[in-house]
């Protein structure tokens, strides 16, 4: 693993929070996008060397719906880059961590990513994910 890339904040008016993030971190959002397959709308800040992701639930099926029901708003995931997916995601399962999705699949910000399942990193989701080249 190369870095951590990003934190994802798990939010239920995606507006608001840009509002208050820009005010916490003195400038807007670089990017802001809908990642269908995953049900979400993010919006990403640079903040020094590392990114935020504010992440708002496009319909009640998904993983952040269903995460803010659960637990409300909040971190909902780390990000680590990198180099190569499939080879980590090899090393990760015979280390015995679970993997949810193993075949990486499209993520927000240019990005293939694939998540561990918390019950597998203390109670942490984590996801894995390499730069699309």
């Amino acid at each position: 693993m190369k870095k951590i890339e990003h934190i994802g904040i798990a939010v239920k008016d995606l507006e608001q929070s840009k509002e208050l993030f820009a005010k916490l971190f003195g400038k807007s959002a670089y990017k802001q996008e809908t990642v269908e397959s995953e049900g979400v709308t993010t919006s990403f800040f640079e903040v020094g060397p590392n990114k935020i992701e504010l992440l708002v639930a496009t319909n009640p099926e998904s993983p952040i719906a269903k995460f803010i029901e659960k637990k409300g708003e909040g971190i909902h995931h780390i990000a680590f880059e990198v180099t190569d997916i499939v080879s980590e995601v090899a090393r990760l399962k015979n280390e015995g961590f679970v993997v949810l999705n193993e075949t990486p699949k499209k993520g927000a910000d240019h990005k293939i990513i694939v998540f561990l399942h918390p019950k597998s990193t203390n109670g942490v989701l984590i996801e894995l994910c390499q730069e699309i080249k």
